[in-house]
């Protein structure tokens, strides 16, 4: 920045050195009234000149059809996918290559701190082959199950996939949910045994369970380290050889699909767009499919792997488009853009995210409730795959009810509104969406449907006003070393799980499926199972629809008072021994007061666990006047609540 201050400033502009993208402001000297405006304006044509030669845009014209190459990486967690990318980005020139490059696509604070891929990430390689230049659209996903949605997402746009195993673990339970994602889609998979420089890798083996369990031959297996770039130019070979380009028309209207979309605070809405029919370029007036609203659009251009502007997006290619939408509703995942007045036929959309865990989310000072409502409608823009109703709580205040994809979906939101947006929230105990089949049409009338969904335990009607109640179903793939399957069975078994198939890999490794319960599933199987298997164990699942179920409303009484925030629905059979650990936690986390506080489990009117919190003094007048803890517990009742799901104490261990 050059900084010139004085009357005549025409010296300063020749002295400027445009060609080095320096930008120059003027500071009017003796005549400011007539050198301000002038000298704003010459700052300010200086500066896009300077921005013009900094950004020298692409011109994507010059890679025809059959020269572009669409393709994911799907695998297993910590199988090494955003390594892989790394070198690939290195590879292809996209970025320096240097010691530091370690998950160069993970952009996220949460992401580089865990090590696990949240969100997919897009970028645009250039790659010289055989004398033609080609232009590969790598887009790197997510490995847990809980982000299965964003692998969907991502496959939407593709053609092809890198389906990467780990030579020292083989396949993993995400491995097969991952690889029938893309089989379903009918994409092309190219198998990448990954990890073969460790001591204990063993790729042949890797290779005999690829074949058995997927059908496709050892000989189509590329073997590579991705971490010391180990035959990664093989990888590229394959994706330009084995991927077919993308079946497209340049010449049709523009059609669309939104993939997925970040928020700018600045410019608004930055839609990733995969174009499958036509040409965009800035100017063009676009249509929503979905809201049938018109934009302008403001810019568009490519990952690579940061942005870089381009004239136009040709069919065929990926990239991203700012379009001034301003409003978090309006960028629609799965939704198909189009010209004003040149109307397509909408692209299918992929299946919307169902949400498996809900959990209600409160500010912990109710005065911060407009900030947190403002930064959870820009996170769920970035995240579109948690849903949000209202909900408000006596003890906890107003706040709002989210769907997650799973408990480690539900702590990563919850980090990035921290780390993201400065947000202190009090998260409660996560449940899962019932349903109950309403018995009376005066009931069916009030409600508009006979099959309503509970997804606060709270209003769980009672048994009178129901025929059934259902509760949701996963199909659930373990896969464990032979020698720990007694005891996974046995603790399948006793969360009510049924067994469908068992099946082994390879003389050591077993394939189990189970019908699971969601509910006894959700918050700690996976630790209890990671914890019988020494940490080799796997698990993944998937919906598999409502089953009918004895289910209870399961109260906890404070001194007689219900507390709405512990709620929680149950089975019949485990009502008991769920009630009774409850209350134990409880009495642990509760303090002391100088009345006695008696903690109740019940199912209606019936009490089926006590624990009481002795008071720091007897009680002398409990025979003369009406209790003291009857009268003394609205005092504290608040507070205590409100203490238990305080970062540290409460939420989800109770």
């Amino acid at each position: 920045m050059l900084t010139f201050v004085g009357r005549g400033w025409g010296c300063a502009r020749a002295l400027a050195p445009r060609a080095t993208g320096a930008s120059l402001l003027v500071v009017p000297g003796s005549r400011p009234a007539l050198t301000f405006g002038a000298a704003r304006e010459s700052w300010a044509t200086d500066r896009l000149y300077s921005a013009a030669d900094l950004k020298e845009k692409l011109d994507m014209s010059r890679f025809p059809v059959e020269n572009i190459r669409n393709f994911s990486i799907i695998a297993h967690v910590d199988h090494g996918k955003s390594t892989l990318a790394d070198r690939l980005l290195e590879l292809t020139g996209t970025i320096d290559k240097t010691k530091n490059n370690k998950q160069v696509l993970d952009k996220l604070q949460v992401e580089r701190e865990r090590g696990i891929t949240v969100k997919a990430q897009t970028a645009s390689l250039f790659h010289n082959y055989e004398g033609k230049q080609y232009l590969l659209n790598l887009i790197d996903t997510p490995g847990h199950v809980d982000f299965s949605y964003e692998v969907s997402r991502s496959l939407a746009a593709c053609q092809g996939v890198l389906l990467v195993v780990d030579a020292n673990e083989g396949i993993q339970a995400q491995t097969v949910a991952n690889f029938f994602l893309a089989f379903e889609a009918q994409l092309s998979v190219i198998p990448v045994i990954n990890k073969i420089d460790l001591k204990n890798a063993d790729p042949e083996r890797v290779e005999n369970q690829i074949e058995k369990v997927f059908d496709i031959p050892s000989d189509e297996c590329i073997k590579i380290s991705a971490k010391l770039g180990t035959n990664v130019e093989s990888v590229l070979q394959a994706v330009i050889e084995r991927i077919p380009p993308p079946k497209v028309h340049r010449k049709n209207p523009l059609r669309a699909l939104v993939f997925d979309s970040t928020f700018d605070h600045y410019r608004g809405v930055v839609a990733n767009v995969a174009l499958f029919d036509g040409v965009v370029s800035k100017g063009d007036k676009i249509v929503s499919a979905h809201t049938q609203k018109t934009y302008e659009v403001n810019e568009v251009g490519v990952l690579n792997p940061n942005e870089q502007p381009t004239h136009k997006l040709y069919a065929g290619q990926v990239g991203y488009l700012i379009a001034g939408m301003k409003d978090v509703t309006e960028a629609q995942i799965g939704d198909t853009l189009h010209l004003h007045k040149q109307p397509v036929e909408p692209l299918p959309g992929f299946k919307s995210a169902k949400p498996m865990v809900f959990a209600g989310i409160y500010p912990v000072d109710q005065s911060e409730y407009n900030n947190l409502k403002s930064a959870i409608e820009k996170l769920t823009l970035n995240d579109s795959s948690v849903t949000i109703h209202r909900d408000s709580s006596l003890a906890l205040g107003a706040g709002w009810r989210l769907g997650f994809l799973g408990l480690l979906h539900m702590e990563v939101f919850n980090q990035r509104l921290e780390q993201e947006y400065n947000a202190s929230v009090i998260l409660t105990t996560p449940t899962v969406p019932y349903k109950a089949v309403l018995s009376s049409s005066k009931l069916i009338k009030e409600y508009r449907e006979k099959e309503i969904t509970i997804i606060n335990p709270a209003q769980f009607p009672d048994k009178s006003k129901v025929t059934e109640y259902l509760e949701p179903v996963v199909l659930g793939t373990i896969i464990t070393p032979d020698e720990y399957t007694g005891k996974i069975m046995m603790l399948c078994q006793a969360r009510r799980a049924v067994q469908k198939n068992m099946m082994f890999i390879d003389q050591n490794r077993v394939m189990l499926k189970y019908l699971f319960p969601l509910n006894e599933i959700v918050v700690d199987f996976y630790d209890s199972l990671k914890s019988l298997s020494s940490g080799y164990a796997s698990f993944d699942y998937e919906d598999a629809g409502y089953q009918t179920a004895e289910l209870v409303k399961m109260d906890i009484l404070l001194n007689g008072n219900t507390v709405e925030e512990l709620v929680t629905v149950v089975h019949k059979d485990k009502a008991h021994s769920i009630g009774k650990a409850m209350c134990e936690r409880l009495k642990d986390c509760l303090p002391r007061q100088l009345f006695e506080i008696a903690i109740q489990a019940s199912i209606g009117s019936k009490i089926i666990a006590r624990e009481t919190v002795k008071a720091y003094r007897k009680n002398v007048l409990a025979k003369c006047l009406k209790s003291t803890s009857d009268t003394a517990l609205p005092v504290c009742y608040h507070s205590a609540v409100k203490k238990l799901f305080l970062p540290g104490l409460g939420g989800s261990h109770l």
